[in-house]
């Protein structure tokens, strides 16, 4: 009776540990946060236990889905919840596809107004609000998501450490006369530019900067039906021009999945590039990877920051 009694003790114990340590945070609306000029909204996730000078993932949601979309049903939450980063999770104004702005000459110029300054607001109010890193703020998303990645990367090459793109365009592929225009010869891989003419549009979204340029990621899967592949192409094009990289320095086969190779330019690995062979439009996340390549999963002073890149003293010319 006394072994079956404490057995008892010793269950009942461990079943309050299991439901003491699920955890209670929710995502959470925050409005009035800074200038919003189409009005995306805004929704912030802080863990339960957040680490000291946390990191900061934004994730814009893909076409179609919603804030609360990507909050339930990828992988990131959990992820926080493990890790203890805060992330933010915008979502788009426009709700007839609810894709994101990322044709607009506002949203391709920084401080410029769009969508990504809508997101630049969350971005800057959160870091008024709560004890995150400035220098490890990341940004990733698919389709839609990815080519707002894109464009924060591009736009605010100030505010980024790492961006990773999946299923995305390059920076200002879908350039248009208005907001949440859809290109279809972006889409369908007509738009083809030199590694410096796409240098150059990035570089005039925000002509005085100076400074070291996010690193950047970017998946692709080789028979995607609605952003062709050869986007995947002209992004490599673009990144390695603006990171000056230089060519793929190392190729790595079935990774990190069979079929996905993977490609590393210039000896800092400023850039790394993965083709899904036979993988459509619906690529599977990569979060292990980009985990890495963030450093989420890194506590201390010796975690990949902005800081590490102005250490190196990587810029424009500088790999």
């Amino acid at each position: 009776m006394g072994y079956k009694s404490n057995l008892g003790v010793v269950v009942g114990m461990l079943t309050l540990i299991l439901v003491n340590v699920v955890s209670t945070a929710q995502l959470q609306q925050i409005t009035n946060f800074g200038p919003n000029p189409t009005n995306v909204t805004f929704y912030l996730y802080i863990p339960d236990k957040v680490i000291k000078s946390s990191p900061l993932l934004v994730y814009p949601h893909w076409c179609h889905g919603t804030a609360l979309d990507a909050f339930k049903n990828k992988s990131w939450k959990s992820i926080a919840d493990q890790l203890g980063f805060i992330t933010i999770y915008p979502s788009t104004p426009w709700t007839a596809d609810n894709c994101w702005d990322v044709s607009s000459n506002q949203t391709l110029t920084h401080n410029g107004g769009g969508d990504s300054l809508g997101i630049i607001s969350m971005v800057r109010w959160t870091l008024k609000n709560y004890d995150v890193d400035p220098d490890r703020i990341f940004v990733t998303g698919t389709s839609s998501g990815a080519m707002m990645t894109n464009v924060l990367i591009g736009a605010y090459p100030d505010i980024f450490a790492a961006g990773a793109a999946l299923a995305g365009v390059p920076f200002g592929c879908f350039s248009g006369d208005g907001y949440d225009v859809w290109s279809d010869a972006c889409a369908t891989g007509k738009i083809i530019h030199t590694g410096d003419q796409w240098a150059t549009m990035v570089k005039s979204a925000y002509p005085t900067y100076d400074g070291p340029r996010p690193k950047m990621q970017v998946f692709h899967g080789s028979v995607d039906q609605v952003l062709n592949v050869t986007n995947f192409y002209e992004e490599i094009k673009m990144w390695t021009t603006v990171l000056k990289t230089g060519n793929s320095t190392q190729t790595v086969v079935n990774t990190p999945q069979s079929g996905w190779t993977k490609n590393v330019y210039g000896s800092k690995g400023l850039f790394e590039s993965f083709l899904a062979s036979g993988v459509t439009h619906d690529i599977p996340d990569q979060v292990d990877e980009v985990i890495r390549f963030f450093g989420l999963n890194c506590t201390g002073s010796s975690c990949f920051s902005r800081k590490t890149l102005q250490a190196e003293e990587i810029s424009l010319g500088c790999e």
